[in-house]
């Protein structure tokens, strides 16, 4: 047999699609774990179905696994799959809109039976009617080819079917040059106690990769290099709910307090409260309750208590802990709230991700009742976020609301893991009051002349017993107060200890790959990170003059935010919502900011991003020319 060319790429982007039960996730999953042991930098997008089991075959049901791999350092999980794996007609028919014209795609053909076309509402066959012109096409029946491996195997047919997701898995290792070792391993580890289901998922993963090596179909293979330009140290893959969980952990150990994290399942963000529940040898205690309301009530239990509160949950839940989120403002605890955004509203779409809560989470409460905001921009930066929020949190005596997405919580990168020295030392801000010296008279709302922060009493401290609760309390004393004077006063307190924390926080700065004397800032937060980054990019590189920042703190904003702003003749604010961060911007700064929205479930494109830039740098330019 003729050795198969291999052609070197600098980077691609699969998409694996196929029903829910077809383990798509798990082969995304496992494909990007050996990309990231290889050197790549790699990117992911899973998308799955809210139903726990859409019907088999049908549009609802598909699951998709998007990732993007590299020789160089990538930002998104790519805007276009340059190959598609669709396991079923349903897949290719909800996939194949997104591809580009020359893109390859791998089907299941023992898939594309006149049932299953039905289901995906096909009145003909797509191989057949011309609907797939243009795409290069492979057609593998991978059902029959993994029955067949695994014709000495002692199992059903129904479960010899199931391994056909490591098949594929095996043809696409083969195709883009990826070792098995890792992924049998993994196998061996994972069905330990189960060594028949070890052996079968093995078998069709080296007959997926021999099939590949051995067939005519395909006449090459292809490369991806490690990737060069990644900063030296210790990488491991990571999602954004691991980066929160490992974050909240580090926070506990470099304060010295006890982690306590009282939560409701709530998609996306209950992975949050599944790896933590994983780390009780770091004295972590999480506490499923049995509604939202008592999980942030317990979290702030354990707050009052000296520990470090926090609760997990996403726009829905908020809305319910709204109440508890007041009285920690109130009572002055600190307390950090972990909102993985979806979209919405109600129940809205529980799988896909968005950006929506940011007003929510500014003045989603009643009364003055206001609170820091942080935002994680990638799926590492979720490990600092979280990090962050417990220092504002401590040092302030506040509940602090710190926002993630689905798309960062489920999305992988490689992670640089920090040396602990390395990361902030949070020891010295719990401050427990000390029992009084005598005839010292306990005062449970004086507060520190620089952040204005009240003193954190654990109870049964000898002599610092204090009123806690949701009536507004006279300042100083904490009792009972009803004086408008003193309700005033203490409104202002409130908000000032959260504006003081502009000064305690780093200057906004330009992104680096910024022009120095362009007239349009592309400004962004959370997740949009990425693709605003690729976007410029493409904008700098087709000649045109373009800026970027982007706000990791967002209430309060950094103190040079008006003054930066000030500089450019407008503003783009790109967000999966429908303009809020633009909203508060021209709001406090009177600048002209100008949204791009899209609310879709899905990430943006950074082509997308890089066509509205350049559109507003034209219409700049448009202004200025002189007229005729």
């Amino acid at each position: 047999m003729a050795e198969k060319t291999v052609e070197h790429l600098d980077t691609v982007t699969i998409r694996f699609a196929g029903d829910s039960g077809d383990g798509m996730q798990l082969t995304g999953n496992r494909f990007t774990s050996v990309s990231a042991l290889v050197g790549n930098d790699v990117a992911t997008l899973p998308d799955f179905p809210a139903e726990i089991r859409a019907p088999a075959g049908s549009l609802p049901g598909v699951s998709g696994f998007q990732l993007h791999f590299a020789d160089h350092d990538i930002l998104t999980p790519g805007d276009e799959p340059d190959v598609l794996v669709a396991m079923n007609p349903a897949a290719l028919k909800a996939n194949l809109d997104e591809l580009p014209k020359g893109a390859t795609i791998i089907v299941n053909s023992d898939a594309f039976t006149k049932p299953n076309l039905k289901k995906a509402r096909y009145d003909s066959d797509p191989r057949h009617d011309g609907s797939l012109e243009g795409y290069r096409v492979y057609e593998v029946p991978v059902t029959e080819l993994t029955i067949g491996a695994l014709e000495d195997v002692d199992l059903s047919k129904k479960a010899k079917e199931r391994a056909k997701n490591m098949f594929a898995l095996g043809l696409m290792s083969w195709m883009f040059s990826r070792p098995l070792d890792p992924t049998i391993e993994w196998i061996e580890s994972k069905f330990a106690g189960a060594p028949e289901v070890a052996s079968a998922n093995i078998t069709a993963l080296k007959a997926g990769y021999n099939f590949g090596e051995t067939t005519e179909i395909f006449s090459h293979r292809y490369e991806v290099e490690p990737a060069q330009d990644l900063p030296p140290g210790t990488y491991r893959q990571i999602t954004g709910n691991q980066a929160i969980s490992y974050g909240l952990v580090a926070a506990s150990e470099r304060s010295g307090l006890p982690l306590f994290l009282g939560g409701y399942p709530i998609t996306p963000a209950s992975d949050v409260l599944h790896e933590l529940a994983r780390h009780k040898n770091f004295g972590v205690r999480t506490f499923q309750a049995e509604d939202e309301i008592s999980g942030v009530g317990a979290a702030l239990g354990a707050s009052f208590a000296g520990q470090l509160g926090a609760t997990v949950t996403s726009g829905p839940g908020v809305a319910l802990k709204t109440e508890t989120i007041g009285l920690a403002v109130a009572v002055e605890l600190p307390l950090l709230v972990l909102n993985v955004q979806r979209g919405g509203p109600s129940t809205g779409l529980p799988t896909k991700t968005e950006q929506a809560d940011l007003l929510q989470a500014m003045f989603g409460r009643n009364g003055e009742a206001p609170v820091p905001v942080i935002a994680a921009s990638t799926p590492g930066d979720c490990f600092d976020a979280a990090v962050e929020g417990a220092r504002l949190a401590l040092k302030y005596r506040t509940p602090v609301f710190v926002l993630s997405d689905g798309y960062l919580a489920n999305g992988a990168e490689p992670w640089r893991i920090p040396d602990v020295e390395d990361l902030p030392d949070l020891t010295d801000l719990p401050d427990f009051v000390a029992p009084p010296e005598d005839g010292e008279a306990f005062e449970p709302f004086a507060r520190d002349p620089e952040t204005l922060a009240r003193p954190w009493a654990v109870p049964g401290t000898p002599g610092r017993e204090h009123r806690v609760g949701g009536l507004e309390k006279a300042d100083r004393t904490g009792n009972i107060s009803y004086d408008p004077e003193n309700h005033h006063h203490m409104t202002q307190m409130r908000q000032a200890k959260v504006d003081r924390i502009a000064d305690d926080i780093p200057p906004l700065a330009v992104g680096e790959d910024s022009d120095a004397d362009a007239d349009v800032l592309v400004a962004g937060w959370g997740s949009t990170a990425g693709p605003i980054k690729a976007a410029v990019r493409r904008v700098r590189a087709r000649g045109h003059k373009v800026a970027r920042v982007h706000f990791h703190h967002l209430n309060p904003m950094p103190a040079n935010t008006g003054e930066l702003l000030g500089r450019y003749r407008r503003v783009l604010v790109p967000e999966m919502n429908n303009g809020q961060l633009s909203f508060l911007l021209r709001a406090r700064y009177l600048v002209d900011a100008v949204g791009y929205n899209r609310i879709s479930g899905l990430p943006f494109g950074s082509g997308e991003l890089a066509d509205a830039i350049v559109e507003q740098i034209q219409a700049l330019e448009q202004d200025a020319a002189p007229t005729r």
